[in-house]
């Protein structure tokens, strides 16, 4: 039985409501027809005495201070962004203000909802290890009040043998500090494709701008615009559209202090502004020396766009958008290395076959060659990867994802040429890990679901979504898994 392969184990990761950051906070703002209240509660804030402001600011830096960073800076940085609605602003005292940003913030629980959906990579730092272990980086989907979905952290250690620690998560919370990027012009361009947004505008802006450029030089291009093209009737609109594809890429940075577990990548476009969903990380080597890359899923409430996370240190961040048909739709998973010079990906573009796509020299995904359609009963609803492939000598392991009666998610496998990743050497006939009795009640009900795992001391690691109510581990001896598989190649795969 293909199920007997995986082994659960003991530990699991549940989610946690003391987890929480700071938000901005504007009453008015949350109801169904907008109508800030913001001026007349610093009215109201600002008529307070002295005493009683002291007191009040002092309770609440008491009571909230110990679960926070620096929370009188971000008290701080609130009311910064609300002083304009304040009508003598210069008359309000430091801790009249600090007690302003206090009204105008809330406690957000980032996984008070669900926890699932995990990755697993090699961490930075293997130091003070014993012989046969490996620390990991485990990222997390956390999904809060109102179903937004943030990307968060947790330090394990591997070995030796099936052991299995993960670091304790408590800590205050840091929500990454936004920093520019270097923005990259061809990325400007297929953005601007996809949009189909070709004008005199936009070409001439493309023509003006290096192949790297940061956002004093877009500014600069965009303000040198001649009148002529402005005045025509697509010309404010064409802004608009180039400031929008622009912000698409940024970085984000958490001081040295923070720990792993610790760091919180937060929605920080419109375009994600509902959600950083299910994100593929994968340790990328080429000659240039390694780099943490992953993928996810960017939610603004109604539709999705794929994006690309790049880091060296796991502290610092650059998001870009992923473009081109291999990248439409979820489930991007990226190779961790280059295959025959060629950058490739998992991919699911018609939302239910698994595709192998490849980047072109303009930095757009291909059309994806298809590799694996619904043809078991288990996955009949559609298929996808759960993380990058896995190499190994055998060939380039898959872990697959399938929906079948009652919308019941398992994981399965396949086995890709090592040097022809277009071609299925093999897979395995049944589902790997499927939901049991301890799996099929939570948030989701009746999921398991990974988005990546490693491969340690001849062991695949699984970390799995268990109904989005926690996230389990499972072990499965590779050469067993590959032993297991068959050699039939799924319809739709190329075999030549």
């Amino acid at each position: 039985m293909t199920g007997d392969l995986a082994v659960r184990q003991a530990v699991t990761l549940n989610p946690d409501p003391r987890r929480v950051i700071v938000k901005l906070f504007v009453p008015g703002e949350d109801a169904a027809v907008v109508r800030t209240r913001a001026r007349a509660l610093i009215d109201r804030v600002a008529h307070l005495d002295d005493e009683e402001t002291r007191r009040l600011l002092g309770d609440t830096l008491d009571r909230f201070g110990p679960r926070h960073r620096d929370l009188a800076g971000t008290f701080q940085h609130h009311y910064d962004l609300v002083r304009h609605r304040a009508a003598r602003a210069r008359d309000l005292s430091p801790a009249s203000r600090l007690l302003v940003g206090a009204y105008f913030s809330h406690e957000y629980a980032v996984e008070s909802a669900a926890l699932c959906n995990p990755s697993m990579v090699e961490h930075p730092d293997q130091s003070d290890l014993d012989a046969g272990q490996l620390r990991v980086a485990v990222s997390l989907r956390q999904i809060g009040e109102g179903h937004v979905s943030s990307i968060g952290f947790a330090a394990a250690v591997l070995g030796p043998g099936h052991q299995l620690t993960v670091a304790d998560r408590s800590g205050a919370l840091a929500v990454g500090q936004r920093m520019g990027v270097r923005h990259r012009r061809d990325l400007l361009a297929a953005g601007l494709a996809e949009e189909d947004c070709d004008n005199e505008v936009t070409a001439t802006v493309l023509d003006a701008l290096p192949d790297r450029y940061d956002e004093a030089t877009f500014e600069q291009v965009l303000g040198s615009l001649p009148p002529d093209l402005l005045s025509r009737s697509t010309g404010i609109r064409t802004l608009e559209q180039l400031r929008r594809t622009n912000a698409g890429s940024y970085g984000t940075s958490f001081s040295a202090g923070t720990a792993l577990h610790e760091r919180v990548l937060w929605p920080a476009t419109p375009a994600e502004s509902n959600g950083m969903e299910d994100a593929r990380f994968v340790k990328f080597v080429d000659e240039s020396g390694p780099v943490y890359r992953a993928t996810y899923t960017a939610y603004d409430g109604r539709s999705i766009a794929t994006r690309a996370l790049a880091s060296t240190d796991l502290r610092h961040f650059e998001t870009t958008p992923m473009r081109g048909p291999g990248a439409r739709n979820k489930g991007v998973a990226l190779f961790p290395r280059t295959v025959g010079g060629r950058h490739l990906a998992l991919c699911r573009a018609d939302g239910e076959t698994i595709g192998l796509t490849c980047l072109d020299g303009e930095n757009r995904w291909q059309t994806p060659v298809p590799l694996h359609a619904p043809r078991d009963s288990w996955e009949l609803i559609q298929v996808g990867n759960c993380g990058s492939p896995v190499e190994t000598d055998a060939g380039w392991l898959v872990l697959t994802h399938g929906v079948g009666p009652m919308r019941r998610y398992a994981i399965g496998a396949l086995l890709l040429d090592l040097h022809r990743p277009e071609r299925v050497v093999a897979r395995l006939p049944g589902a790997l890990l499927a939901p049991d009795e301890t799996d099929r009640n939570g948030y989701v009900p009746n999921v398991v679901y990974s988005c990546g795992g490693l491969v340690h001391a001849g062991e695949l690691w699984l970390p799995y979504g268990a109904s989005d109510a926690r996230v389990g581990f499972a072990t499965v001896p590779v050469a067993a898994l590959i032993d297991a598989m068959v050699e039939s190649p799924s319809p739709g795969a190329r075999t030549g």
